[in-house]
């Protein structure tokens, strides 16, 4: 029951983002082929690691990011200058271990939550730090909480799920508003 929970919760991967990925690489094609053929295989990199993480537990945290800077290179196509990304990843944190596809969930939960309802855009911030014996991992996005988007979604919901089935107790998973207009979610994996 657990391995087929966690299989559902895996497979889950948006669709709006394969199609808003594939409108904007089609209005690249005649304006800029070059970049139209980094985004398509951006967007390959994408899918050809939710595929070969399917039956994975675990991926190395350095292998989540790489495909999380993909996917954000691909969002830059649809905000262009309103989408600012910074990370603060410590080098100790990129042999971890973390749940694949997990940080795409919680990236991918800012943008669609956070920086698309922001007339400005806004930032999105990726941190990666070892803490007290759990490795953080902690995405700010520019935005205001409310009560949809504090748990109760798909992605922020089995995120929950797939680290209590993973970790039990062990694990925690929170999401809160910060200085006013920014919210942070973050997640704290035992080591």
């Amino acid at each position: 029951v657990k391995e087929l929970e966690l299989r559902t919760i895996k497979s889950h991967i948006n669709p709006h983002f394969i199609f808003n990925a594939l409108n904007g690489i089609r209005a690249l094609i005649d304006e800029n082929p070059g970049r139209a053929r980094n985004a398509i295989t951006e967007l390959s990199n994408i899918l050809r690691s939710s595929m070969q993480t399917e039956q994975l537990e675990f991926v190395p945290f350095e292998k989540e990011l790489s495909t999380v800077k993909d996917y954000l290179a691909l969002e830059h196509l649809r905000f262009d200058e309103r989408l600012r990304v910074e990370y603060q990843i410590g080098p100790d944190t990129l042999d971890r271990p973390i749940p694949p596809m997990m940080l795409q969930t919680l990236v991918e939960n800012a943008i669609k939550h956070g920086i698309s309802k922001e007339v400005n855009g806004g930032a999105i911030r990726i941190f990666s730090l070892m803490q007290e014996g759990y490795h953080q991992v902690t995405v700010q996005n520019s935005g205001r909480l409310n009560g949809k988007d504090n748990g109760d979604g798909f992605g922020l919901s089995s995120t929950r799920n797939r680290l209590y089935l993973l970790f039990g107790g062990k694990s925690n998973f929170d999401i809160r508003q910060i200085n006013g207009n920014m919210v942070e979610a973050r997640i704290s994996i035992p080591v």
